[in-house]
C-alpha cells in the first residue's frame, strides 16, 4: 500500500467497457511527510474519497482484486481514507 492526495477527478467517455461506472481519481503520491513525489497517477476510488484527502492505495493485481474486476485494465485503485497518520522516527542500531 501507498499513501496518495486526491486532487482531482478524471472523466473519460471513451474507456474500455470494463471500467463504466468506475469512479475515477486524479492523485499525487506522498512520501511518510507528506510531501509529493512521483508524477500524477489516476486511480479507480473502492470507498468515495473526495478531493483533498489522504488515501491508501494499492497498485496491480491488488488494485484489480480491490475493485472485484479481475480482467479489467485497472492498474491503482484507492482502498481507503486515511484519518491520522502518526509517525515515529527512530534511529535503529543494527549492532545490537
Amino acid at each position: 500500500m501507498k499513501i496518495g492526495k486526491v486532487i482531482g477527478t478524471a472523466v473519460a467517455t471513451r474507456k474500455d467497457e470494463r471500467l463504466v461506472g468506475q469512479k475515477l481519481m486524479i492523485m499525487q503520491e506522498l512520501d511518510l511527510e507528506g510531501n509529493p513525489k512521483g508524477s500524477l497517477i489516476i486511480a479507480v476510488d473502492t470507498v468515495g474519497a473526495g478531493i483533498g484527502e489522504l488515501v491508501l492505495y494499492v497498485a496491480g493485481a491488488a488494485a484489480r482484486h480491490a475493485t472485484n474486476k479481475p480482467q479489467s485494465p485497472i492498474d491503482l485503485a484507492i482502498i481507503g481514507i486515511i484519518d491520522n497518520l502518526d509517525v515515529h522516527h527512530e534511529l535503529i542500531d543494527s549492532k545490537k
